[in-house]
């Protein structure tokens, strides 16, 4: 890391973030906090200039071309589709240089995406919280013992350990190559369980249920907690049990849902995950393979 400035404690950085994201700007108030200096933000709009003055008063907004002529450190935190184009074009105005600690935050890549940065002379490192961010105060408390991927030469990182536990978070190493089934493994968890549970809710308005969120929230935080906890050994219901008869009778109302208005994502959903469902209650021996096919039967007929 960056050596010692008068007041500051050894390994303290001059830190530059592009953008002052949700994400950047709650991490760069985390490195802040550790004792790290940070220089300026680019900011895009009106709401990241917001985040920027509540979460870094004090922190200049400033071009891209200034943050990396001040900074040790540039924190990338960009929607993952703009990093590489963000990066190459750094590269080709010569922003980046030799010892430059190049980080981005995307989950989807390693440091593959930050080669244009490597070539000139900068050490690159990438960081990926397991945590959604609302971009305010709060997601300083979430990053609390956060689970954050940590990927880059062996080398470099113990500096990318050392950064995760500064933020408060915890260390994990994810390999290159591994990169895009872990960013995967955490949308299908996190970001697809937000459809899920959400369509249960419209189908439960739709039963008249006045407030479907309160009268789901205890099921599924127990079903959560008992997943995280015992994985598949306590997953339950119809499908488990081979109860066709069920099975027919939920296809039949949901398809009939369907037809009435803004519903037809959730017959697909629910074929597709009972069809998971069974398979893997197969494989665990629960279902015989005649159960298996009678639902599997069922839940290719409306399709």
């Amino acid at each position: 890391m960056a050596g010692t400035n008068a007041g500051q404690r050894p390994g303290r950085m001059k830190i530059g973030i592009v953008s002052a994201g949700k994400v950047g700007a709650v991490l760069g108030a985390a490195l802040r906090g550790a004792g790290h200096t940070i220089v300026g933000a680019y900011t895009r709009s009106e709401a990241s200039m917001e985040r920027l003055e509540n979460l870094l008063p004090g922190v200049p907004a400033a071009e891209i071309k200034d943050i990396s002529v001040a900074a040790d450190m540039i924190l990338l935190a960009v929607p993952d589709d703009e990093l590489g184009p963000l990066v190459d074009g750094m590269a080709r105005l010569g922003l980046f240089r030799q010892g430059h600690l190049v980080v981005h935050v995307a989950g989807r890549y390693g440091t593959s995406v930050l080669a244009p940065a490597v070539q000139s002379g900068a050490i690159a490192l990438a960081l990926h919280p397991a945590m959604t961010f609302t971009g305010t105060s709060l997601d300083l408390k979430r990053l609390i013992d956060c689970p954050i991927a940590v990927t880059g030469n062996a080398m470099f990182l113990p500096i990318g350990e050392a950064l995760a536990v500064e933020m408060e978070g915890r260390a994990v190493v994810v390999a290159e190559e591994d990169r895009g089934l872990y960013h995967a493994a955490l949308c299908h968890g996190a970001n697809h369980v937000v459809t899920l549970v959400t369509q249960a809710m419209r189908m439960l308005e739709a039963a008249g249920i006045e407030d479907p969120g309160g009268y789901l929230g205890p099921l599924v935080e127990a079903s959560l907690d008992g997943a995280l906890r015992s994985g598949e050994a306590l997953l339950t219901g119809p499908v488990v049990r081979g109860d066709a008869g069920t099975v027919a009778d939920h296809l039949q109302a949901i398809d009939a849902l369907a037809v009435t208005g803004d519903y037809t994502d959730i017959p697909v959903t629910y074929r597709s995950l009972a069809w998971a469902t069974a398979r893997r209650a197969e494989q665990r021996r629960v279902l015989r393979s005649e159960q298996v096919e009678e639902l599997e039967k069922l839940l290719d007929e409306g399709e």
